[in-house]
């Protein structure tokens, strides 16, 4: 039983072709990149999830101090350390003491 020339070229084209298309499946643009690449995309999903809360509760905050004086009010106090009368601030420095 002799095998031609051709199938012998056939045999071999589709041998090579298989381990050309095993070594770039495992190589560093193949199945490990592609899965990387997945997890990638899925931490990007879950940060733009936070990112977008933050934004719409930022937005909520903006609104509250556009619309309602005493939050206006109570803003500056706290941005500019002021007191009502009567009042009494208390600064505490969260800072430990160095123990030399």
């Amino acid at each position: 039983m002799k095998i031609s020339g051709v199938k012998v070229a056939y045999a071999l084209i589709v041998f090579l072709g298989l381990a050309y298309a095993f070594q770039a499946l495992r190589g560093p643009s193949g199945i490990p990149a592609f899965i990387e690449k997945r997890h990638q995309v899925a931490e990007y999903e879950v940060s733009n999830q936070q990112l977008q809360r933050e934004i719409e509760q930022k937005q909520e905050r903006i609104h509250r101090l556009e619309s309602d004086p005493e939050q206006q009010e109570l803003e500056i106090r706290q941005r500019l350390k002021l007191a009502g009368h009567g009042e009494k601030i208390y600064i505490f420095d969260d800072k430990k003491p160095s123990t030399h």
